[in-house]
């Protein structure tokens, strides 16, 4: 698994990751059930994904946001 996302790309998901996590358990989302899981799932994939330098919708659209030496 190669990495195919930059820093700033990375540095972006890792603060809406925790974005929707403050929204979810700081503030409580509205509507909560649903909508509230659904953001902590995101999160955990914008957070898993950003840890990892690797997204996988990436690579099916040819995508990359960091050099290639990396």
């Amino acid at each position: 698994m190669t990495r195919n996302m930059g820093r700033t790309d990375r540095g972006a998901r890792l603060a809406v990751a925790t974005l929707l996590l403050v929204l979810v358990f700081g503030l409580g989302v509205p509507g909560g059930g649903l909508l509230g899981w659904l953001a902590v799932i995101v999160a955990a994939i914008m957070a898993v994904t950003a840890f990892a330098g690797h997204c996988p919708l990436y690579r099916v659209f040819g995508l990359r946001t960091c050099g290639l030496n990396q």
